[in-house]
């Protein structure tokens, strides 16, 4: 379902199109939230917080505000509000009482990226790559990653963090700086 039909079922039937929006966006903005704060657990409560206020917000919004509405920018906006209202408050950190997370068992594909050897290569690579932008001032964090993971396009970015088109492009620029001068200083390494 593209946007634009997804935001005329919103104005159309609330209850009913907003559980295919969440469908739609939650994966996407659990990733963007994880890469933000860097914890799953925060990540998920983001997302829910983030669902929450947007239904809310759909709910006081009339029909013609609905339909209009660019959903995926909106969405990215109140997910980022979220995350940045838990940053102020520092929470303990927790300990999971379920041990270590089971990895799902597959067979090996024949295509070489699908190796054992070489996802290994790639999840560390993803993992290193993660664990530096989590380094990246919070600054410029939410900016790069909608940039380069989320795909969005700077005015897009500009409506989702409340800045000028030009401080969203200096920051992602800035950002990109630090992730390179980090790897410069840290390549990722492959075992």
């Amino acid at each position: 379902m593209s946007e634009e039909q997804l935001a005329a079922a919103l104005a159309a039937d609330l209850d009913g199109a907003f559980e295919q929006l969440a469908l739609c966006y939650q994966r996407r903005l659990y990733a963007f939230a994880l890469r933000v704060c860097g914890s799953r657990e925060d990540a998920e409560e983001i997302v829910q917080d983030a669902l929450i206020r947007a239904y809310r917000a759909l709910a006081g919004y009339p029909e013609e505000r609905r339909r209009a509405l660019s959903v995926r920018p909106w969405l990215f906006q109140i997910t980022v509000n979220v995350a940045r209202n838990r940053a102020r408050v520092r929470r303990p950190p927790t300990t999971s009482l379920d041990g270590v997370e089971a990895a799902t068992l597959r067979e090996p594909a024949d295509d070489a990226r699908e190796q054992p050897e070489a996802r290994a290569v790639a999840s560390e690579r993803r993992h290193e790559l993660a664990r530096l932008l989590l380094g990246l001032p919070l600054r410029y964090r939410p900016a790069v990653v909608l940039r380069h993971v989320e795909g969005l396009a700077y005015d897009e970015i500009a409506t989702v963090l409340g800045q000028p088109v030009g401080t969203v492009k200096a920051n992602v620029h800035r950002g990109v700086g630090l992730l390179r001068a980090a790897l410069e200083r840290e390549p990722v390494e492959v075992r």
